[in-house]
């Protein structure tokens, strides 16, 4: 079931991706605001 394990590395890099920007944006719109 290499598919499986090449499926879960995909969806586990984007959501990762799609946190790390998330969390960038945050990031920033605190240091935004005095």
């Amino acid at each position: 079931m290499w598919y499986f394990t090449w499926i879960l590395g995909v969806l586990l890099a984007c959501s990762f991706g799609i946190i790390n920007a998330l969390w960038l944006e945050a990031t920033q719109d605190l240091d935004a605001e005095p």
